[in-house]
């Protein structure tokens, strides 16, 4: 479903990405795990075409979307659920909902996908008129989430989903993932909680100072020794 092809990024002299390439598969989790500052929010913000690659290919069932617009990329079917959830703080539940389904042309479809929405975050429809900034973190998060969905996406980016949540809200939060995937939805994860990551993962890369340096099955990196040290804690 995704291509990347040797891309590289810039920021001024910073060379944030450095000729990375990873596919992406129809109905998969992959999920792509490192350190901070390794360069895994700016691949996902590349691919959705908010930053601009130096050079390199990206690739969406196989026609090139390069240079195509953040707009173009969200009609096509990519949707983006950003680090830090960012949700419009003053609107409601209801009305950031409603904001992910605002390029479809299919609007008597849109009924039926917040019931979906609703289905799998429950709180949100308790939620539903309350202003989205009064909702907890993890609720705030339940509803980026859901808004990324309303678009009807082909394939999910998921940014640090984990980041800043309870214990307990963590494992909801990755038991909903793996619910949506099951659905259908191809998705791609960034996630510093690696352990959760490379469990619901069926594949994996990881990237290290904006270079690719190892891939695999979620299973194969788990019970790498070299990933077990950094990333898993022994």
């Amino acid at each position: 479903m995704l291509e990347i092809k040797n891309m590289n990024v810039h920021f001024g002299v910073i060379h944030a990405l450095k000729g990375i390439s990873l596919t992406v598969n129809d109905g998969e989790i992959v999920t792509l795990i490192g350190a901070n500052g390794a360069g895994k929010t700016t691949t996902l913000r590349t691919i959705s075409g908010l930053k601009k690659p130096t050079d390199g290919e990206i690739l969406l069932n196989g026609r090139d979307i390069t240079h195509t617009t953040a707009q173009e990329r969200v009609k096509m079917g990519i949707s983006h659920a950003p680090e830090g959830r960012r949700v419009f703080s003053t609107m409601t539940v209801l009305e950031n909902l409603e904001l992910g389904a605002y390029l479809r042309k299919d609007k008597e479809n849109i009924p039926k996908d917040l019931k979906m929405v609703y289905e799998h975050f429950p709180i949100l429809y308790d939620r539903r008129k309350q202003a989205a900034g009064t909702l907890s973190g993890g609720e705030q998060q339940m509803l980026a989430i859901g808004r990324a969905l309303m678009g009807r996406p082909q394939i999910l980016f998921l940014d640090e989903p984990s980041m800043g949540l309870a214990p307990l809200l963590v494992q909801e939060i990755f038991s909903i993932i793996r619910n949506i995937n099951s659905t259908g939805t191809t998705i791609l994860l960034v996630e510093q909680n690696a352990s959760m990551a490379l469990q619901i993962a069926h594949r994996a890369y990881v990237l290290e100072t904006g270079s690719i340096t190892l891939s695999g099955t979620g299973a194969e990196l788990m019970q790498s020794d070299d990933i077990r040290k950094a990333y898993l804690g022994g």
